[in-house]
C-alpha cells in the first residue's frame, strides 16, 4: 500500500480514537479503498462503522437514498449524488460523519462534460454537508488514491483538536 495513504489513515486514526465520533463510507469511484486504509490500521474499530460499495445507481438509490431524480438530472457523478450518499450512509448507519466518493476513474467512461478524472466528494455532519470536486490525471489508482488523498487530508484538517 502506498506509504502516503498509510501515513494519513494513521493520522486520522490518531485523530478519532480520542473523540467519540463514527465514521461511516459510501464509496463509488473508490471501490472501497477508503474503507480498506480506514480498517488497515489498529483502533479503527472505535470510530469506524461501516461502509457501502455503491457502484451502481440502483444501490445508491436503494441503499443510501440517492433521489431518483438526482440521478435522472444531474447523474452519478455530480454535487448532489455526493451530498446525498453522504447524508444517507451517514443517516443509515447512524453515524457522526458519513464519506462519499463518486467520480469517473477511468479510463473509460468520461465525456466532454464529466472527463476521466472528476471526482465528488462529500462530508456530512448532522450540522453541515460539504461537497468538493477534483479533476485529477493519471490511471485509475492514481484516480483512487488522489480522492482518498483528498478526503482523508480533510478529515485531518477539519478534526483536529
Amino acid at each position: 500500500m502506498n506509504p502516503k495513504l498509510i501515513e494519513l489513515a494513521c493520522q486520522v486514526n490518531l485523530i478519532f480514537t480520542e473523540k467519540p465520533l463514527k465514521i461511516a463510507t459510501a464509496e463509488s469511484c473508490t471501490g472501497g479503498l477508503l474503507s480498506h486504509l480506514l480498517t488497515s490500521i489498529s483502533g479503527a474499530s472505535t470510530y469506524f462503522i461501516g461502509g457501502v460499495v455503491a457502484y451502481s445507481n440502483q444501490i445508491k438509490e436503494k441503499v443510501l437514498g440517492v433521489q431518483e431524480h438526482t440521478l435522472l438530472l444531474h447523474g452519478a457523478v455530480s454535487e448532489q449524488c455526493a451530498q446525498e450518499m453522504a447524508d444517507g450512509i451517514r443517516t443509515k448507519f447512524r453515524a457522526d460523519i458519513g464519506l462519499s466518493t463518486t467520480g469517473i476513474a477511468g479510463p473509460t467512461g468520461g465525456t466532454p462534460e464529466k472527463p476521466v478524472g472528476l471526482v465528488w466528494i462529500g462530508i456530512s455532519t448532522a450540522e453541515i454537508t460539504k461537497t468538493f470536486n477534483y479533476n485529477f490525471s493519471g490511471t485509475r489508482e492514481e484516480v483512487m488514491k488522489g480522492t482518498v488523498t483528498k478526503i482523508l487530508t480533510y478529515l485531518i484538517k477539519h478534526f483536529q483538536s
